[in-house]
């Protein structure tokens, strides 16, 4: 059997199991940190509309909305004798009035970042219910009332300085002075197999401590409205959310956030944001109160590079650099030359594979700043170097938003029924009320799926903007070109759906 021998620094010792291997001891560590880490309680005031048999923990609510699927979500109760309705559009609760009483509506966990009462917790510890927009969109707000609870049992009312969606870091204020306050490690230096300890307020058991191993640095979720995560083992459940990840130096590398879960408890991995990135934003917020980032203009394909896209397109091996998918007008990356199909392989010297690689490189520079990018186009390799612009508050937190399918437009009724081209699409012109909602100035909308375009994740309302290398034009330039296609070679359909970025899809036309 092999032996675990984890790096043993100052505030660990290894003590010996009964199969004789060393493990760390983490008890030195627990009595340094554990003070400065806090329990994070929220309340509300009432205002009658909550969920029956929910009222008492909107943030119950809220873990399941982030971590199960949409059938696990607990629903109101309802009279045995009713028949399910099917959801019903939100309804704005009452405004409560400022005498409301407060309850309890949640609890997780945080960490004090300095002296003077500085805390670093989630976004969504402190978020409750907040209604409807005029829209009928579900709203969130801060909690009506934050507070921090010590390991000494001391009890202070805080302020959230601020939030930020992107990574769901938010910033408390505490009034207290000479506070325990955390080391802060670097989350870069890291190393996947290391020992780390997770310290929080699982489910209302203050001062829990669990440890793991890091199995990845930086795990890409799918949600690119995320920072990567730290991944772990360490047991994190609800309740530990804005608690300190330590490595064994008793150091914080990770602000625990998120646990993989189909049953809304511990399954052996969990996520952390990593420090440098918490502290990046905590200071800015503490500072602005708010988190300012920076772009170039380009929108990226958020996937990998594939074999079948590298084939199809013409670009170098697979998994080399990141796609650009469309450039943004009066951008510095439409001044400085930028073009769909580029291969970003480096940005500032450092080699790139995913969307959040480049983005952890871009967001932080200050808006005028030069940036530099290695791009291969074409079968070569160049540098272009431009200056970066400021985002917006919210920097393409792009969500999928579906919308039914549409009645069949009243022109189509009247034509006989066009049949499937052999990448199983039948297509039609994009009229302007297309191009007004997917933000596109041309290309094809696909009317009906079916064969290889439906195997490949295709839908009825997306737009085809290019095929493989040729911009799409028209239905009738798009069919003459899937008529000459060779069912041994993939693919390439640049696709825009909804809000989305355009975004390569490959697949492999039928035989004729």
């Amino acid at each position: 059997m092999v032996s675990l021998q984890p790096s043993l620094q100052a505030q660990t010792h290894p003590s010996t199991s009964a199969r004789g291997a060393l493990l760390p001891d983490f008890s030195e560590l627990v009595e340094k940190e554990g003070p400065a880490v806090v329990n994070v309680s929220i309340k509300a005031r009432a205002s009658g509309r909550s969920p029956a048999g929910l009222e008492d923990n909107e943030q119950l609510l809220e873990f399941f909305r982030r971590f199960m699927p949409p059938e696990a979500i607990p629903q109101p109760r309802q009279n045995p004798q009713t028949p399910r309705r099917a959801p019903r559009t939100p309804i704005a609760p009452s405004t409560p009035a400022p005498d409301a009483p407060l309850r309890d509506v949640g609890q997780g966990s945080g960490f004090i970042i300095s002296a003077d009462g500085y805390i670093i917790t989630n976004r969504h510890v402190v978020l409750i219910d907040g209604g409807v927009d005029p829209r009928g969109q579900p709203t969130q707000k801060f909690a009506d009332e934050v507070t921090v609870t010590l390991t000494d049992e001391r009890e202070f009312k805080a302020k959230v300085i601020g939030a930020d969606e992107r990574t769901d870091v938010a910033v408390l204020k505490i009034e207290a002075s000479g506070l325990p306050k955390v080391s802060i490690g670097n989350s870069d230096k890291l190393k996947v197999g290391e020992w780390v300890l997770a310290i929080g307020s699982p489910f209302g058991f203050d001062n829990t401590v669990t440890a793991g191993i890091v199995s990845a640095k930086s795990r890409e979720t799918g949600d690119l409205a995320l920072a990567p995560f730290i991944q772990t083992d360490a047991a994190v459940n609800l309740g530990n959310s804005g608690g300190p990840l330590f490595n064994t130096k008793g150091e914080v590398i990770g602000v625990n956030s998120q646990i993989f879960t189909g049953t809304g408890g511990y399954l052996g991995i969990s996520f952390a944001i990593p420090i440098n990135e918490a502290m990046g934003v905590a200071n800015q917020l503490i500072k602005n109160g708010k988190v300012k980032r920076s772009r170039i203009g380009v929108a990226l394909d958020s996937r990998p590079i594939t074999e079948d896209l590298a084939e199809a397109l013409g670009l170098p091996k697979k998994g080399a650099g990141v796609l650009v998918s469309s450039i943004e007008k009066d951008t510095p990356a439409e001044k400085a030359g930028l073009k769909a199909q580029d291969v970003i392989q480096k940005v500032d010297g450092k080699a790139v594979k995913s969307i959040v690689e480049i983005q952890r490189i871009i967001f932080p520079k200050v808006p005028g700043t030069k940036v530099t990018l290695t791009i291969w186009r074409g079968g070569s390799v160049k540098e272009i170097t431009l200056p970066v612009m400021e985002a917006p508050e919210d920097p393409n937190v792009i969500r999928p938003n579906r919308v039914a399918p549409q009645a069949p437009k009243a022109e189509s009724m009247e034509k006989p029924a066009a049949k499937p081209n052999r990448l199983g699409l039948i297509v039609e012109e994009a009229d302007e009320d297309d191009k007004k909602a997917l933000s596109i100035a041309g290309g094809i909308i696909i009317s009906d799926v079916s064969g290889a375009a439906a195997r490949a994740g295709l839908l009825a309302g997306d737009a085809i903007l290019a095929l493989n290398t040729t911009e799409i034009k028209s239905p009738a330039q798009f069919n003459e070109l899937v008529a000459t296609l060779d069912n041994k070679k993939p693919v390439a359909l640049l696709v825009k759906r909804d809000e989305l970025p355009p975004r390569y899809v490959t697949l492999r036309p039928d035989a004729k």
